[in-house]
């Protein structure tokens, strides 16, 4: 199997080669090392998210700031787009609630702010310093 994973063969393929189902596979790859470390997005989104609101861009700017936290490969205009979208509300004093009903809103921020810490361990991770309120998005972007 670490050969064929190593030829670029996907779970499906593996499995029909194997005559098992893709969940045994994923079960072998973990077990013989050969899976990618599953990313926990549960520090950036905290709420049990209605399947309706799962690729909206606040859901996806929260996992894509969450997988640069936790040192995942972004691609570049993911990041910038992250990154733009919470600076905006870190420095509009904003922050992101979430209703199950209704999906993500921005909200004045109350007490400590959910945006801000997300922003910022992403921006330690890219080894930016500062608040996410202070620091400002490059010309690069």
């Amino acid at each position: 199997m670490r050969r064929l994973v190593a030829t670029g063969r996907s779970n499906a393929e593996l499995a029909a080669h194997f005559g098992v189902t893709e969940s045994g596979i994923l079960q072998a790859k973990r077990t013989a090392g050969l899976a990618k470390p599953m990313l926990d997005h549960g520090r950036a989104l905290p709420w049990k998210l209605n399947r309706v609101h799962n690729q909206t861009g606040p859901a996806t700017n929260l996992r894509n700031l969450s997988a640069i936290a936790q040192g995942a490969h972004v691609p570049q205009a993911k990041v910038n787009t992250a990154l733009r979208w919470a600076r905006r509300l870190a420095e509009s004093g904003l922050d992101v609630g979430y209703s199950y009903e209704d999906g993500f809103y921005e909200r004045p921020v109350e007490g400590t702010s959910h945006i801000e810490a997300v922003l910022n361990e992403a921006l330690r991770a890219l080894g930016e310093s500062g608040s996410g309120t202070t620091t400002k998005p490059s010309d690069a972007q």
